[in-house]
């Protein structure tokens, strides 16, 4: 047992972060680039697709609450996740952490989890991209074959001159009294501009850290100024009509309907666990640490900045949604675009219909950028086979790693609904919070002589709220994804025993030593 809890020597660590040459990371990303990875990142699916379902099906307006608790939960973990960032700045996030205070069961653990976290959270927003692009190509009558739209078995019907998934257009039909089985109807085979998307994507990471990091760069100014669009077109509307803010506003926390979770606290506490992956990106910035050029300083700019500027759009946009659409009308792909469409701003729909298309794209690459990342820092590690660490010697970026979860993702994202998708993400980033939270607890005790570029404020309070909020958001969400989380961490125990135990590099050194000893 005390092999598989052995620790990575922080010394070892701190060599891989010198390392450079053709095998090493090329260290190319500034502060600004950090931020904008991190806002590119945040600012996504969370906010342009799963805003108005939570807003719908659990909280009602109180969707701002439910932002509130997982921003909250968000900084505290933040906290953590910037002194381990510039105290350790190498690939790998968390489970280099874990790996580094908690052992090499754990790591793998976590390790295994981000896998979750990243890919799927990036079929997510894939999902999302698709739905969007939809709605966007129909309203100018082009219709792509529905079959190639949605997941395998998904019902859409078309209504209103346009396809669409049943389970979003059914409280319309029930309250136009219209028949569903009375529409052309089609079931979906294949997400095919899903799958394109992630390919096109790939290419980009493949093409080099820092043309990914421009390129999204370029992007994050253009969802950050839709965003900001969206709130001065409809707080403006809102000041004009104040009676229709009343009225969508009223009642502010929905009453419980009997149920844990539909609406009432209870809504609010799985909203927040559901709405959480809109604050998923800000770790996947300290993924990129050991392409950073200054990292003790930059890491923690990177990761808090882009968390402070999320969390204060991510309040006014939900408010400002909820004033101008009730939020019993929210549960579609594009909430956002709802929202402007009800102020009569035309040119407002287009605009924010482009930026979401703008955050969604960001949110994927920075997704996958860190999904190869942790690949790489594992197969460094001898926990995953050596081809996941290959670095190319023309890009220096993991390419063999990128193309694989590439083509991974965009089969989730074909065959897998975006709800089912969403919540597994959250959980595992959640599962991940929680082992950072506390692994910065442990390394302060064990380890107080080692320099902290920065240091987390206030151990252990911070540390023991930056896991608590996150255990308390997983514990609000359906027994169905913690079932799915629970099989996802059987197969890696399968994996990590069945290879990576008698691969892992630290065993192997440890075995030496014990040799030399004898």
């Amino acid at each position: 047992m005390s092999a598989l809890l052995a620790t990575k020597p922080l010394d070892a660590l701190m060599r891989e972060t010198q390392q450079v040459g053709e095998h090493g990371l090329r260290r190319a990303l500034g502060p600004v680039n950090l931020v904008t990875l991190g806002i590119g990142g945040i600012v996504g699916a969370g906010i342009f697709v799963l805003s108005g379902t939570v807003a719908s099906l659990y909280t009602g307006p109180a969707v701002v609450l439910a932002f509130v608790l997982a921003g909250v939960g968000c900084f505290f973990a933040g906290l953590c996740y910037a002194e381990f960032a510039s105290m350790i700045p190498i690939a790998g996030s968390a489970y280099t952490y874990a790996y580094a205070t908690l052992g090499e069961l754990f790591a793998w653990i976590i390790g295994w989890d981000l896998i979750l976290e990243y890919a799927v959270g990036a079929a997510t927003v894939a999902a999302g991209w698709s739905g969007n692009l939809n709605a966007l190509l129909q309203s100018w009558n082009i219709h792509i074959p529905p079959q190639l739209t949605a997941t395998p078995g998904a019902l859409q019907v078309f209504y209103n001159g346009q396809w669409s998934l049943l389970s979003t257009v059914a409280p319309a039909l029930a309250q136009a009294g219209i028949d569903p089985a009375s529409l052309p109807h089609a079931r979906g085979i294949f997400d095919l501009p899903a799958c394109l998307v992630i390919a096109i994507i790939t290419t980009i990471l493949v093409l080099g850290v820092r043309e990914s990091a421009n390129f999204n760069s370029a992007i994050v100014f253009i969802k950050v100024a839709t965003v900001i669009t969206f709130i001065a077109v409809a707080a403006s509307f809102l000041y004009r009509h104040p009676a229709i803010a009343a009225a969508n506003w009223h009642p502010f926390l929905p009453a419980n309907r009997g149920e844990f979770g539909q609406f009432g606290w209870s809504g609010v506490a799985r909203g927040a666990g559901i709405i959480f992956f809109a604050y998923i990106g800000f770790d996947a910035v300290s993924t990129a640490a050991q392409e950073a050029r200054n990292p003790q300083r930059d890491m923690p700019i990177g990761i808090l900045g882009s968390l402070a500027v999320c969390t204060v759009l991510y309040l006014a946009l939900g408010w400002m949604l909820t004033g101008v659409v009730n939020y019993k009308q929210l549960g579609t792909a594009a909430p956002v675009a709802m929202g402007i469409q009800a102020t009569g701003v035309r040119w407002g729909s287009v605009v924010v219909m482009l930026g979401t298309f703008a955050g969604l794209t960001t949110t994927m690459l920075v997704m996958l950028l860190g999904q190869s990342r942790v690949f790489y820092s594992m197969s460094r590690d001898g926990l995953l086979p050596a081809w996941a660490g290959r670095v190319h010697p023309k890009f220096r970026t993991p390419w063999i790693s990128s193309i694989i979860v590439g083509f991974c993702v965009a089969v989730f994202a074909s065959v897998l609904s975006i709800g089912v998708l969403g919540q597994l993400t959250s959980i595992g980033t959640l599962l991940a919070f929680v082992i950072v939270s506390g692994g910065v607890w442990i390394l302060r005790v064990r380890r107080p002589d080692l320099p902290r570029p920065f240091k987390t404020p206030l151990i252990p309070l911070v540390p023991i709220l930056g896991m608590g909020i996150p255990l308390f958001m997983m514990l609000s969400l359906p027994a169905s994804t913690w079932l799915r989380l629970f099989v996802w961490l059987v197969i890696g125990m399968f994996i990590y025993f069945g290879y990576g135990r008698s691969h892992s590099q630290l065993a192997r050194t440890r075995a030496n030593q014990t040799l030399a000893a004898k």
